[in-house]
């Protein structure tokens, strides 16, 4: 079966991207930490405020994909350093997660609590969806490096294709995110404590693996690029 190459390169980037954002931000386990933060308020308010969330994690990853380009252009930083730099990153982010998900599991948590350890609160849900609960509990500084990070990959002439995917699978994160909040109670129940680890394993080898994949990226393009210096 043909398959037009912009949908081809569309396709590809929906599935790189994906992965790897789903990995950082672990919707699923961060449903365990939400109901914490929202477990005082009604079933209908909880859901709202999953909505926002997932909502305000839409614009912020797609904002990242789109306009992270301009930035590199404005601080004259290569694609092939980001792709190094950003890779390491988010390959010592799921090597973290591999080696201690609990910590990973206390720094989320003390992002939502006030400094005498109880969980912020507000009277109405709009005043935390944003803040803590969007940035930078779910969407922090790493999750956005890694949407800029990809943002840089190879997209030939499908450039427009290429961004496309990625901005598909920003929105298909934040749905995962928004069902994930909208029904952590029921997430906590059925998964538990160790369904929660294993889940975030599996996601921080998986992030592992994508960071690796794009470091390699990075340093064949430096190679590539010495070849062509030295050729000419």
């Amino acid at each position: 079966m043909y398959i037009p190459s912009a949908v081809a390169v569309a396709r590809d980037s929906f599935l790189l991207a994906f992965p790897a954002l789903f990995s950082i931000i672990n919707p699923l386990g961060a449903a365990i930490i939400f109901i914490q933060a929202a477990g005082n308020c009604p079933a209908s308010e909880r859901a709202r405020l999953a909505k926002m969330v997932a909502f305000y994690t839409t614009l912020l990853l797609i904002g990242s994909v789109w306009i992270g380009s301009l930035l590199l252009s404005f601080f004259g930083i290569t694609l092939n350093a980001l792709r190094v730099a950003g890779g390491l990153f988010v390959a010592r982010g799921g090597w973290i997660m591999l080696q201690s998900p609990a910590d990973d599991d206390h720094q989320r948590q003390s992002q939502i609590v006030s400094e005498d350890g109880t969980p912020i609160s507000a009277p109405n849900s709009q005043d935390i969806a944003f803040f803590p609960l969007t940035m930078p509990f779910t969407v922090g500084p790493g999750t956005m490096s890694v949407a800029i990070a990809l943002s840089s990959g190879d997209s030939g002439k499908h450039s427009l294709a290429y961004e496309g995917g990625l901005s598909a699978a920003a929105v298909a994160v934040a749905l995962t995110v928004w069902l994930a909040y909208a029904y952590a109670d029921r997430l906590t129940t059925i998964l538990g404590v160790t369904g929660t680890r294993i889940m975030g394993r599996l996601a921080a080898l998986i992030l592992l693996a994508i960071g690796v994949q794009i470091v390699a990226a990075g340093l064949m393009g430096f190679g590539h690029d010495f070849l062509n210096s030295v050729k000419d």
